[in-house]
């Protein structure tokens, strides 16, 4: 049993949650982007 739950976690489960913290990631990324951008540069261009 112990040696199946290894198997998993170090198969699919790391690439799965690596992919998940990937994603969320970029999108941190993109929103904290668009935020400084709408901050700081929204108001110049009325």
């Amino acid at each position: 049993m112990h040696g199946m739950m290894d198997r998993m976690m170090g198969g699919g489960m790391m690439w799965g949650v690596g992919l998940f913290w990937l994603l969320i990631l970029v999108v941190l990324v993109l929103a904290a982007g668009a935020l400084i951008k709408y901050l700081f540069f929204g108001d110049r261009w009325k």
